[in-house]
């Protein structure tokens, strides 16, 4: 891999993360692309996700590959004093600790704010979960699927199909990784400016209706309401990729009187928009079901091939429908250097994806390949103050545990992407 010669956004910033699954882990993963140094704090047997999906060796499956990249591993039994103990010293050498216990389970194991506020003023402490801990489902487990439900995410699908369905990605457990993320970032900027550090609460079922609300409040937004709830345009079920002359799909939005008119101009078909249900936004978006409709007619009369070119030719936003494997082909994404490709030391030729926010003095960057489980647990032990015998005192009463690699810990000169771009 070449060699990124300037340090990331946030070289000098550690970030203890205590989480599991995808969100905590994938929030992590974007600080530490951005430079942090993060380290994963496990339970003996680890993280779930190094059980999901293919694999070459035990414990390093797709799932956990995917979120794990730019971070150092240590293994704790965090139910045995030594293993809290042990935490409790790690998160002293830390600017950031992230965690997802639930308020309970946090408050038995006393790894709550209040024990870390007095000794560490300018600790970032970020607790993200299900629900917000005041509410009356603070305690309720809280997967994806459930916070889907839960949020009327999965009820908006029943809008273009049979019943309510689960959008098919983990759409809560990312989305709330972004809040994570921008609130660590947000409240170290803020500690830097007054030297104070903070707790954060980051719920998933609040961050996901936030997040669908922004256009579904619609007219309950005004009290009391002026219209029902639910932007019409996004719910109708013509409003859909749709299939061309020749078979393939493509998504084709006029979104503008202007690109309306292109569109029109382009099918030979002008006189469509004297229609009253196209004569402004509002009208188009009060008649989307027609609207659509009689797009989906006007697509399926030419190739997929035709409709780029001239649609390309007159600025109309549209796109081919893409599967999950001709992403892989896109020329975009190899264009740019998106995919990586990395040789890990222990799993062998890896595909990953760039750190998709390029900055122009401070890039991102891969340093560190997903670790083995509790691959550095000795050296985040001396770290944290312990001395050898202690460390080794520590792995033979089975509190902690160390796997050696070869070396994970810096990418592979065999990474085919490309040099990042200085280009924001």
């Amino acid at each position: 891999m070449a060699r990124v010669e300037s340090k990331g956004a946030l070289d000098g910033i550690r970030v203890v993360e205590l989480t599991t699954v995808i969100l905590g882990p994938w929030a992590a993963q974007m600080l530490g692309d951005m430079g942090a140094d993060v380290i994963k704090v496990e339970t003996l047997e680890g993280d779930i996700t190094r059980q999901l999906g293919p694999r070459r060796n035990e414990g390093m499956a797709a799932l956990y590959l995917a979120t794990n990249r730019n971070k150092r591993s240590i293994a704790l039994d965090l139910t045995r004093p030594e293993g809290r103990e042990a935490l409790l010293a790690i998160v002293k050498t830390a600017d950031v600790f992230i965690h997802n216990l639930r308020p309970k389970v946090c408050a038995r194991l006393g790894l709550g704010y209040e024990h870390f506020a007095q000794e560490q003023p300018g600790l970032i402490y970020c607790a993200t979960y299900g629900f917000r801990a005041d509410g009356p489902m603070a305690d309720k487990p809280a997967y994806d699927d459930v916070i889907q439900a839960a949020s009327g995410l999965a009820d908006l699908q029943a809008a273009v199909s049979d019943q309510p369905r689960y959008v098919p990605t983990v759409m809560a457990d990312k989305t709330t990784a972004y809040n994570v993320v921008s609130a660590v970032l947000a409240a170290l900027l803020r500690r830097g400016r007054t030297g104070v550090g903070q707790a954060i609460e980051v719920p998933m079922f609040e961050s996901l209706v936030d997040f669908v609300m922004v256009e579904h409040l619609y007219g309950a937004g005004f009290e009391p309401p002026l219209d029902r709830m639910g932007y019409a345009r996004i719910l109708t079920t013509e409003r859909k990729p749709y299939r061309t002359l020749d078979g393939h799909y493509l998504a084709v939005l006029p979104y503008t009187d202007q690109n309306w008119r292109d569109f029109f101009r382009v099918a030979g078909r002008e006189d469509l928009f004297a229609r009253s249900c196209f004569a402004s936004i509002a009208t188009r978006v009060a008649n989307s079901s027609e609207v659509y409709a009689l797009l989906e007619q006007i697509v399926a009369t030419r190739s997929a091939d035709d409709w780029e070119r001239d649609l390309d030719a007159v600025q109309v936003p549209a796109m081919r429908v893409h599967t999950k494997e001709t992403l892989l082909d896109d020329p975009q994404l190899n264009a740019t250097g998106f995919w990586r490709s990395v040789e890990h030391p222990t799993e062998g030729r890896l595909r990953m994806t760039d750190p998709p926010v390029r900055f122009s003095e401070s890039p991102s960057s891969i340093r560190r390949l997903p670790p083995l489980l509790g691959e550095q647990s000795a050296e985040i032990l001396a770290e944290a103050g312990y001395a050898a015998p202690h460390i080794e005192q520590l792995f033979r009463s089975r509190v902690s545990l160390c796997k050696a690699a070869a070396s994970s810990t810096r990418t592979s000169s065999t990474d085919t992407a490309h040099e990042p771009s200085h280009a924001s």
